[in-house]
């Protein structure tokens, strides 16, 4: 079952993130991140993401709520990559944003709008 779970969770994780983000933090793995990225692997992505409840579309718009909600930048830029693989519009991340900047705060809105808009920029090229 471990194994199954940590195999489930690679295989979303490079659905969601992309092959080059995942192949980028796999190589980067030290002795010290090790258990750390077996633990998001299994836990964040082999027992939440691959759970039936929700689809990825709508794990995407709470995952983007939170990441503006806690600050979470680099986070964010990744996870709005991540809500465009998962079928998210701009309009759609655009809409959320905006819902953040009610329940979150109107200067966590203004950052996470600068940093979804250079994501999307780059994705434009």
């Amino acid at each position: 079952m471990r194994d199954e779970t940590h195999a489930a969770g690679m295989d979303i994780r490079r659905a969601v993130l992309g092959d080059d983000h995942v192949a980028r933090a796999v190589a980067a793995t030290t002795d010290f991140t090790a258990d750390f990225q077996d633990l998001i692997t299994r836990y964040a992505w082999g027992e939440i993401w691959t759970r039936p409840g929700l689809d990825r579309r709508s794990r995407s718009l709470i995952t983007l709520t939170a990441m503006v909600a806690r600050g979470h930048h680099a986070e964010l830029a990744m996870h709005v990559r991540a809500a465009r693989r998962n079928g998210l519009t701009v309009d759609e991340i655009k809409e959320t944003l905006l819902q953040t900047a009610i329940y979150c705060g109107v200067p966590d809105a203004n950052t996470a709008f600068r940093i979804a808009s250079e994501v999307l920029a780059e994705d434009e090229r």
